[in-house]
């Protein structure tokens, strides 16, 4: 199974510490974010961890804790640069160091292990198609050979999104297909393929990979060993009213795929990335964050907070979705 630290917030961040000693202690609980006294408890135990998978936007805190956890683990990683200055991301590195870092991981666990999130694409006064286009060139070509994946997607409008950034909005269709066409362009000349994260199906016809960001291929790739994932593995955050909740979009209203990603389990909390994006979904509000950032602690079994004498906690049901045979790899370039 995987467990996953990067839909709720970013560990590798601001967490570090209190995930190694997690991985130390070999389990983690888990609130769950709407019914808090019920707890998850979840092993990280390699027997059952088949990838251990990451989403960040600065990576350098991890790097001096990767050789042991290569040790313990297949991982997968994605890295998100975007080109976005501190008015919109207050707390996030340069982009120049973010991609130094990127290829530094890359060197140590592998060009498929590691993969580049442009996202999300949005539109002000600053960012035009033109500028999108422009830094997303020289991101890849900076990038070229440390990675050969490419997950991108659009600004969605939430109810807080609008609220903490009036000024910002997402791409119109003819602007989403004009950014998408381009960037497929731009990866061919550098080896990568463009995934579109739930995005229109349409851009299916400028050569965008529809089939998911983190598919069962994606990450078979990534650990080099076939999986046997259960059914019902995709998740994504969407919007019911002010709330957002999770629901399982495998399917379409439709009954066609939209999102073919094996999300796994999430071990982080919403309302605790202190990178404070404006457009961020995961965070309700800035004075909140910090409340809940004074709260952590590195030697809790949780990320935010402590046990209570309320807690239900239970233990996860977890198994090991690796097929004996090992993949044999294939590269596409």
């Amino acid at each position: 199974m995987i467990i996953n630290t990067g839909m709720r917030t970013d560990i590798p961040a601001f967490y570090s510490e209190w995930l190694m000693n997690r991985v130390h202690e070999g389990f983690v609980y888990v609130r769950n974010p709407y019914y808090r006294l019920q707890v998850s408890k979840y092993s990280l135990s390699p027997d059952v961890v088949d990838c251990l998978a990451f989403c960040t936007k600065n990576p350098y805190p991890m790097l001096k804790y990767i050789d042991e956890l290569k040790e313990k683990y297949n991982m997968f990683w994605f890295v998100t640069i975007t080109p976005y200055g501190k008015d919109l991301e207050p707390n996030v590195p340069p982009f120049e160091k973010v991609i130094e870092d990127f290829k530094t991981l890359s060197n140590k666990i592998g060009k498929n292990a590691v993969a580049l999130r442009y996202d999300p694409i949005l539109m002000n006064e600053e960012y035009s198609v033109e500028k999108h286009i422009e830094m997303f060139e020289l991101f890849a070509k900076t990038l070229k050979g440390y990675t050969e994946d490419v997950t991108i997607s659009f600004l969605d409008l939430y109810e807080k999104v609008k609220r903490n950034a009036p000024d910002i909005r997402p791409p119109t269709n003819e602007e989403q297909n004009q950014i998408a066409k381009a960037f497929v362009r731009i990866g061919k000349e550098n080896n990568m393929v463009i995934h579109g994260c739930c995005e229109n199906p349409n851009l299916k016809e400028v050569g965008i990979d529809i089939t998911g960001c983190m598919s069962q291929e994606i990450v078979e790739k990534a650990i080099s060993f076939n999986l046997k994932a259960p059914s019902g593995q995709s998740k994504r955050i969407v919007t019911n009213g002010n709330k957002e909740v999770t629901k399982d979009i495998t399917l379409s209203d439709k009954g066609k795929p939209i999102c073919n990603c094996l999300m796994g389990n999430d071990i982080g909390a919403y309302n605790s990335c202190m990178h404070l994006c404006k457009y961020c979904y995961a965070n309700f509000n800035k004075t909140l964050v910090q409340e809940n950032y004074k709260l952590h602690n590195p030697n809790s079994p949780f990320l935010i907070g402590e046990s209570t004498s309320e807690d239900k906690v239970t233990e996860a049901k977890q198994k090991s979705w690796k097929i004996e045979n090992k993949l044999e790899q294939v590269t596409l370039f």
